[in-house]
């Protein structure tokens, strides 16, 4: 992670540096520095800049810092207003943007808010770029004076409700009772608009935002509001978005939530079937699960791994020439469609293949079958090396003679907080326990652990 961006982004709270007005306007005017520095065009005749945000009240302040900024930096702005992450990244392909900016902290408490950059491919911008970008801000001295500016004119998501709407025949999804959840967030006018305009019936949760209650009690991180929606509903899915739209979690008919990975494996699978799966190849991170790889395999492909990241998942998609990929966390993304993860995008694919089987979602998911798994945080003093913990590799290894091939263990430290992350799969719940058993007592024999 760099100074200022994270592993999506800049995020914080607002009014904390650097999540504040003033940090909002220099990164402006060194995005400037970089566009003018990066593009080949003339400056003068450079492509606009196109900012979308979420619910947040904080949102409206920052897009008028950034605003200011790339006026005073000579650069024409387009505003969309309230909309999903993704809409911004196919506005930027639409309007032939320079770049894009949606100002959304994501699943995170309505107290944060956060600045997310697409390229002029629509794509999340590189490691590489983004230290650029922080040498640049670092670089500047400017003070920020808030200022009364009148309102932009906001063009809104018509583009992006045609381009999903688009995907799908006319009524598709007539007869089909749906339960949407909208984290009181940004999909809450452009996700019921398009699943209405498809033909679906309905139930809405999350779709009265007022500045201050994004993902308060709804949404993604609160799937069990979906799951006790879906049974009072008899409804035939479930589906929620967090705060910025570009995250799915899903419920059957039944009530279950389903692992992201099942999802990924679904998609897969199905792509699979009519040779539409680019290399035949899904690319998931490290935390899917080991059963994704064997269902993906069982219907003739290949699963890649790449470091936690929907970023990593994009640039090994572009490299080896898949066409779907995402997280288990519900960050799935369909690149012949969007350069991004996209919820909406993602539900649609799933209803698509519920209609064409007709079967229920509990049936259709039965056949992606997920290893047992086991994880564990253990808080640390000190994050010592693991390759220096002799006894932990010992360890590992008679861990590893018990998986006999047919397992894995995920060791890392978090990026964030000072804790060892352990994850353990394996075929049976007897070997995990065992397993985890073995890595835990010897990590804690090794590492001072609170």
């Amino acid at each position: 992670m760099g100074k200022y961006f994270g592993t999506d982004g800049i995020r914080g709270c607002f009014g904390d540096f650097p999540m504040t007005e003033a940090f909002a306007y220099r990164l402006s005017l060194a995005l400037a520095k970089f566009l003018q520095t990066n593009v080949h065009e003339a400056f003068e005749q450079m492509a606009p800049i196109i900012i979308g945000r979420d619910t947040r009240a904080s949102g409206m302040a920052l897009e008028r810092a950034m605003r200011k900024g790339f006026e005073e930096s000579g650069l024409s702005v387009i505003f969309l207003g309230v909309v999903p992450t993704p809409a911004v990244a196919l506005g930027v392909l639409k309007h032939e943007a320079s770049l894009g900016i949606a100002l959304t902290a994501s699943h995170n408490p309505s107290s944060d808010n956060g600045i997310k950059l697409f390229n002029e491919k629509g794509q999340k911008f590189s490691v590489l770029s983004e230290a650029n970008i922080e040498a640049i801000v670092d670089s500047i001295e400017a003070n920020y004076q808030a200022e009364e500016l009148t309102e932009p004119e906001y063009i809104g998501y018509d583009f992006y409700e045609k381009a999903l709407i688009g995907l799908l025949k006319d009524s598709a999804l007539s007869g089909m009772k749906i339960v949407l959840d909208c984290a009181n967030g940004a999909t809450f006018k452009t996700s019921p608009a398009i699943l209405k305009a498809l033909g679906a019936e309905l139930v809405l949760l999350g779709v009265n935002p007022n500045g201050s209650n994004i993902n308060d009690g709804v949404g993604s991180e609160c799937p069990n509001c979906l799951s006790e929606a879906v049974l009072l509903a008899e409804a035939d899915i479930g589906l929620a978005h967090d705060g910025d739209g570009d995250r799915l979690v899903v419920c059957d008919e039944k009530g279950a939530i389903l692992p992201g990975d099942v999802l990924l494996g679904m998609y897969a699978i199905d792509a699979l079937k009519y040779s539409a799966l680019g290399s035949d190849t899904l690319v998931v991170t490290v935390q899917s699960n080991l059963g994704l790889d064997c269902s993906v395999k069982e219907a003739g492909g290949t699963v890649e791994r790449v470091d936690v990241g929907d970023r990593n998942v994009a640039e090994k998609m572009r490299a080896i020439g898949s066409n779907l990929g995402g997280e288990s966390s519900g960050h799935i993304l369909f690149s012949d469609v969007c350069p991004t993860g996209d919820g909406l995008l993602a539900a649609l694919q799933l209803l698509r293949m519920l209609q064409s089987t007709n079967k229920p979602l509990s049936e259709l998911s039965r056949g992606i079958h997920m290893y047992p798994q086991e994880t564990k945080n253990l808080q640390v003093v000190e994050k010592i090396p693991l390759d220096q913990l002799t006894g932990l590799q010992s360890a590992l290894n008679e861990a590893e003679a018990l998986l006999s091939g047919e397992g894995r263990i995920l060791l890392r430290y978090s990026g964030t907080e000072s804790k060892l992350r352990i994850l353990v799969e394996a075929k049976t719940e007897e070997v995990v326990k065992n397993v985890m058993q073995i890595i835990v007592t010897e990590a804690c024999n090794g590492l001072k652990v609170l």
